[in-house]
């Protein structure tokens, strides 16, 4: 009978290894023996093959790595793993693994470039750590007794980062925060890019920076291609005792991104610790994507007002529209609640047209009803990609006709990303709605991705400083000069300029030496329904200027 069991080619092993540039080795301890086979001169180890002792290993590896080399030649239990960095001399990092086969006797493995294990193990863009290799390592360490913390931080913004400067710059930004997280952890802490914009770090406890020091790390400004960009970063953070007893690693990172999603939904820079109430928000979402797709035709949407307010006199100036949900089982829902399902359901552009609407409506009826406010305006926000929806202009004409509200009552908020994305075509569309009567404030100013070449030639009214600038100037230089250089740029390109989050009077009184003119915040009001905003007009009106808290 014939034989057709295949059998190995040693040539064809040995020319497919070099070529591959890897090597096999294998180590009897009590031999002192190491054997090498395959791309041993491709990767500097020429000098060690066919064999030589564990004396000849020592003696080639560099003195930093010597202890290294030592964890190759150190006897393990069968099955232990080998997996170490070695660097050669004439070569590159080399990654030593394997697993010891039989108990002391021997251990077996492969040497190659450390390129060749990067998709396995390591993030390309950052070096970090992967997602699976920071678990598979995260539950060794959680093995460890004592007091464990995992900090997550997801960075606010990226689809705009990317939209603003394009996908390679956004990634120079992604690597920029790698190198941060990996200064601000000691040596030993497990760091690791686990998304496309989340960071994650396990450490001792004990030895933790911390949420808020890791916050101060990762959002210093950085420059990238002639951008100032100003990252933000939500941060959850959870604790476990390590031991026996440990929760598994891949749990644990789940709770700490149910953390980070409750430090979004308090807007850009927030922090939150896991703790049990957030188990319910996953069932909770799905609840209330049902219920949002009738939401808009039962009116359950509606504009809410916040007063913006002239800083010199307090006198009221006019209001923001912001979209609230009367939800008819959970009472009334913030924006972070809901718009981002709206968004994934693809009826945000739905939802811009109706608030528009509605707040020019309700503007008009303040004015017919109150003689001293014919001077006010109503501010509505064009939702990301809304300043490219077809009837946009059209909706701007027939809106001011029904209303008959005279030219520049009713403001258009756009982001810098929006614009930013295809300035010369966002040029034209501005342009076409200044023509139709609508006034123009560009939103979030300062946080780092317009082109001042762009804005000097585009048709903006109003600059809108980015509120977390405003609520970190007393504890942040940096946030004073981002603040006072916009507000210096606005004077120079005779624009108003409002300061969002204005949460007391001390920050009223530190924006109005700024030189900043308006300023809308909870130290005025939140907002509020439309007949509580008109209280709020006729109080303001009778008191001569808006009422203002002295603490947030």
């Amino acid at each position: 009978m014939s034989n057709d069991r295949w059998m190995w080619d040693a040539t064809a092993t040995l020319e497919a290894l070099g070529a591959a540039d890897v090597a096999l080795w294998v180590w009897e301890p009590e031999k002192d023996r190491l054997r090498l086979t395959g791309a041993t001169r491709a990767l500097g180890l020429g000098p060690l093959a066919p064999d030589c002792s564990s004396a000849a290993l020592r003696a080639l590896s560099l003195p930093q790595d010597r202890v290294l080399a030592e964890d190759i030649l150190r006897v393990q239990p069968p099955g232990g793993e080998v997996a170490v960095r070695l660097r050669m001399r004439g070569a590159g990092v080399c990654i030593w693994r394997g697993v010891w086969l039989e108990e002391g006797v021997r251990a077996a493995g492969v040497v190659a470039p450390e390129t060749k294990f990067a998709a396995s193990d390591q993030d390309t863009l950052t070096g970090l750590l992967d997602r699976r290799s920071f678990i598979h390592r995260a539950r060794e360490r959680l093995q460890s007794p004592g007091p464990h913390e995992l900090i997550v931080a997801d960075l606010d913004r990226l689809r705009r980062l990317n939209e603003a400067l394009g996908h390679e710059r956004a990634d120079l930004v992604l690597a920029a925060l790698g190198s941060r997280l990996a200064a601000a952890f000691p040596p030993g802490a497990l760091l690791a890019r686990i998304g496309e914009d989340e960071f994650a770090a396990l450490c001792a406890a004990e030895s933790s920076p911390g949420p808020e020091a890791l916050r101060r790390a990762l959002e210093q400004p950085l420059r990238v291609a002639g951008f100032d960009i100003h990252p933000t970063l939500s941060i959850g953070a959870v604790e476990a005792e390590g031991g026996d007893e440990a929760p598994e690693a891949a749990e644990l990172l789940r709770r700490a991104e149910l953390a980070v999603e409750a430090a979004r939904s308090h807007g850009r820079g927030g922090a939150a610790a896991y703790g049990r109430s957030l188990e319910t928000d996953g069932l909770s979402r799905l609840a209330l994507e049902g219920d949002l797709k009738g939401a808009l035709k039962r009116g359950e949407l509606a504009p809410f007002y916040q007063p913006i307010v002239r800083l010199s006199t307090g006198a009221l100036s006019g209001f923001e529209a912001l979209v609230r949900w009367r939800h008819p089982r959970r009472g009334l829902l913030m924006p972070e609640q809901f718009l981002p399902l709206c968004d994934e359901m693809g009826i945000m552009s739905e939802i811009g047209a109706m608030m528009m609407r509605e707040a020019a409506r309700q503007l008009a009826a303040w004015r017919r009803r109150h003689r001293a406010a014919g001077e006010l305006s109503v501010s509505v926000n064009l939702s990301t990609g809304e300043i490219d929806r077809p009837d946009l202009v059209e909706d701007v004409l027939a809106i001011r006709r029904e209303t008959d509200l005279p030219p520049g009552a009713l403001k258009l908020e756009v982001t810098e990303s929006d614009v930013m994305r295809d300035p010369d075509r966002a040029a034209v569309t501005l342009r076409n709605l200044r023509a139709a009567g609508a006034a123009l404030a560009l939103d979030d100013f300062g946080t780092g991705f317009s082109s001042l070449s762009y804005l000097t030639r585009l048709p903006f009214d109003t600059l809108k400083i980015d509120r977390y600038f405003v609520r970190t100037m007393a504890t942040n230089e940096g946030s004073t000069k981002i603040v006072s250089s916009v507000v210096k740029l606005g004077q120079d390109l005779s624009m108003e300029v409002v300061a969002e989050g204005v949460e007391n009077a001390g920050m009223a009184r530190q924006l109005l030496a700024l030189g900043c003119d308006y300023g809308q915040g909870f130290g005025y009001a939140p907002a509020l329904s439309a007949q509580e905003a008109e209280v709020y007009l006729n109080e303001s009106y009778v008191d001569g200027a808006a009422p203002l808290k002295a603490r947030g």
